[in-house]
């Protein structure tokens, strides 16, 4: 018989094996389906009908974030078109499920200029103040990590998994893997930049190659995206800043503050890694400063005399 039991295991691994997802998609898929499959009351999937969907999907929205409902109903759409495609089923039940829904629109957060220079300052500072071999090899890190951050837009996700092989410094330029293993090449524009990240990785060398990541920690194991969560907090203390800054906040900021330099959208999209240029959007509602800029002094008024 088939059973949601014995077709999400198969799914997943065409997933995997065919449509080569990431762990991460693939996690969160097997999450999903296996949520799906305790919620319906339906022995084989030839029993499941638009209905039995609706209610499912009812309930999502009962206890999730639109966000997340809306990935989980992805999730179900995406399953029942593979057993539509392996004739599995004749008659797909999500064909006739409203899954379209209004989305609350969420405005990214991004970290005023002038609070990332003082959260910069103050790790500038302590680099001068290390006293140890090991302070020195940690604030550099540190350093390296939130400049990285801040000057390419990238995930804390592809921060965390950069190996040596992918920093080119000599070309100034490091390639990036991506959601669903797209590779994408970025430069890093600033010299300060490269200069922190050459002397880190002099002072740090045989970490990274012990360890074949580029950031490293204490264990000399690949750092984690919790302890760069961590080490936020702790200089954003130390710099006294009360705003909670969060690793992707550094990303926002990095495609705003170019959007406010009039940096073409599309250049922006390709630089984020982002599939579609509609995902790159959302920054347009965030360069505020740039519109207020704009119509104080473009707008025709301004020629006005009475």
């Amino acid at each position: 018989m088939d059973t949601l039991e014995t077709l999400i295991p198969s799914y997943i691994e065409f997933c995997k094996c065919q449509k080569m997802l990431d762990e991460k998609t693939l996690k969160a898929y097997s999450i999903d389906l296996k949520q799906f499959q305790k919620s319906i009351p339906a022995s084989s999937v030839l029993q499941i009908t638009p209905c039995t969907i609706e209610s499912f999907i009812s309930m999502l929205h009962q206890e999730y974030k639109p966000k997340t409902a809306k990935r989980k109903i992805s999730s179900v759409k995406a399953f029942f078109h593979y057993l539509e495609c392996k004739d599995i089923i004749k008659i797909n039940p999500m064909n006739k499920v409203q899954t379209k829904f209004r989305e609350p629109v969420t405005l990214p957060k991004i970290i005023p200029l002038h609070t990332i220079e003082t959260f910069l300052s103050v790790m500038y500072k302590q680099k001068k103040l290390a006293s140890s071999k090991y302070q020195r090899k940690c604030i550099l890190r540190d350093i390296a990590v939130i400049e990285l951050l801040f000057s390419t837009g990238m995930r804390i996700s592809e921060l965390c998994s950069l190996k040596q092989q992918d920093i080119d410094l000599y070309e100034k330029n490091i390639l990036i893997y991506g959601k669903g293993a797209k590779e994408r090449k970025i430069q890093i524009g600033n010299d300060d930049v490269v200069s922190i990240l050459s002397e880190y990785q002099k002072v740090c060398t045989n970490d990274i190659q012990n360890c074949g990541y580029f950031f490293t920690n204490r264990l000399q194991k690949r750092l984690s995206e919790q302890s760069v969560r961590d080490m936020i907090n702790k200089y954003s203390s130390l710099a006294a800043i009360d705003m909670h800054i969060t690793p992707h906040m550094f990303r926002h900021s990095f495609a705003t503050y170019l959007l406010e330099a009039d940096v073409d959208i599309r250049y922006i999209q390709e630089m984020l890694g982002h599939s579609s240029i509609n995902i790159t959007e959302i920054y347009t509602h965030v360069a505020m400063s740039k519109q207020k800029d704009i119509l104080t002094t473009k707008h025709p008024r301004k020629k006005f005399s009475f």
